[in-house]
């Protein structure tokens, strides 16, 4: 798995209560709420399964990740520091138990292997703790390299706390606010509508625009 630059090994400091309270929260938001309802098959008729909301007005209701140490796959940690190496990070938060999300693993895995240096994508396996080798024989089948978390505190525990379904994917900007659009459910054609969603924020940023990947 790659690491940020500024990643640092994690010591034991998360407890093990911590730990299990996380995961049992996380599971129990999974268990109700399942995955999202626009999988490919159900919107096979419509040629799409995009779900996408406008996020305006995210940062008023405290959605940002300003302050948190996430816990990598790998066991590193993640901060506010890594997001802000970054134009834009696109997060997808998804969960071993969701078949959409392991249906668009391989295209996540593609789109994250050719993204420009200015623009990330990291994924947040909400039951990973459960089953650490379960999610990187996914992760391998998949070919995804990038950066997976799988617990986390302050602004990331919030967040995760507010995911109704998955797969979701969401964007951020280097100072942790989300920017752009809640992207919900499987997607189609993954490429194209990342792609597009991410030039959308960069845009908006005076940056460059990212292509499509080969």
């Amino acid at each position: 798995m790659k690491k940020t630059k500024n990643s640092k090994t994690v010591k034991n400091k998360y407890g093990k209560r911590k730990v299990l309270t996380f995961g049992l929260m996380l599971m129990l938001g999974l268990c109700v709420t399942g995955c999202s309802s626009d999988h490919r098959d159900s919107e096979a008729e419509e040629g799409s399964s995009q779900t996408v909301d406008d996020t305006a007005g995210s940062e008023e209701q405290g959605l940002a990740l300003r302050s948190f140490e996430a816990l990598t796959l790998d066991g590193a940690s993640f901060t506010q520091e890594d997001l802000a190496q970054k134009d834009v990070t696109v997060i997808n938060f998804w969960s071993t138990l969701c078949g959409p999300c392991l249906e668009e693993m391989p295209d996540i895995a593609k789109f994250e292997a050719a993204l420009p240096d200015n623009v990330s994508l990291v994924t947040v396996c909400l039951d990973g703790l459960y089953d650490t080798e379960r999610v990187e024989e996914i992760l391998e089948e998949a070919g995804y390299e990038g950066i997976t978390l799988i617990w986390g505190d302050g602004d990331f525990l919030n967040l995760c706390r507010e995911i109704l379904y998955t797969p979701t994917t969401i964007m951020v900007d280097q100072d942790g606010n989300m920017v752009g659009e809640v992207i919900i459910g499987g997607q189609w054609n993954l490429e194209e509508t990342y792609t597009e969603a991410v030039n959308q924020v960069l845009t908006a940023m005076g940056k460059a625009e990212i292509g499509n990947a080969e």
